[in-house]
């Protein structure tokens, strides 16, 4: 969840990322109109870099900002995107509040489509009927968390992340670098 939380061993690990099973799901679909976005500023960076990975693809924002207390936040987008296919990129999915607020708004304001893009499914209710709702294409998440059968829907995508998690062990018992698999 956080690349960070390597500071916190006191014995060598790895920070491993599901997001190359995504980029190459996304990257298979032949998507050449997509646009990378972040649904809210703290997720610019992770959506840059997965712009990058999917040959420079333009990238937006979502913008929320509180005019007064006590009133209701009002949603911008920052970017070149109206009519075009999207990707909500974001590091996990709880109660799918945030990227499913984003997608509407999204819809709302002319998008072709809308994709959400995310390595860690938790789905904490009412996740499952926000993101079955209508408002995404599909729903893209790898199975790092196990979902229960109840936890299905039809936009649903679930990618593995066995290959990568192999290559990790491979890496690490031959002593070679895993940081080079993320770059």
């Amino acid at each position: 969840h956080s690349a960070q939380i390597q500071g916190y061993f006191d014995i060598p690990v790895d920070h491993v990322y599901g997001s190359p099973m995504l980029l190459d799901y996304l990257k298979q679909k032949n998507l050449s109109d997509l646009v990378v976005v972040s649904p809210d500023v703290g997720g610019v960076a992770r959506a840059r870099a997965f712009a990058k990975k999917l040959n420079d693809a333009p990238l937006a924002i979502i913008d929320k900002r509180r005019q007064a207390h006590n009133v209701a936040e009002v949603m911008n987008v920052v970017g070149m995107w109206q009519g075009r296919r999207l990707s909500l990129v974001d590091d996990m999915i709880d109660t799918a509040g945030t990227i499913s607020e984003g997608a509407r708004l999204l819809r709302s304001e002319g998008a072709r489509q809308v994709y959400a893009c995310v390595t860690h499914p938790v789905f904490s209710p009412p996740a499952i009927e926000r993101l079955s709702s209508g408002v995404f294409e599909e729903v893209i998440v790898t199975n790092t968390i196990p979902l229960g059968g109840d936890r299905y829907f039809p936009q649903l995508r679930v990618l593995s992340v066995a290959s990568i998690l192999g290559e990790t062990i491979w890496r690490i018992h031959e002593d070679t670098s895993v940081s080079s698999m993320f770059r």
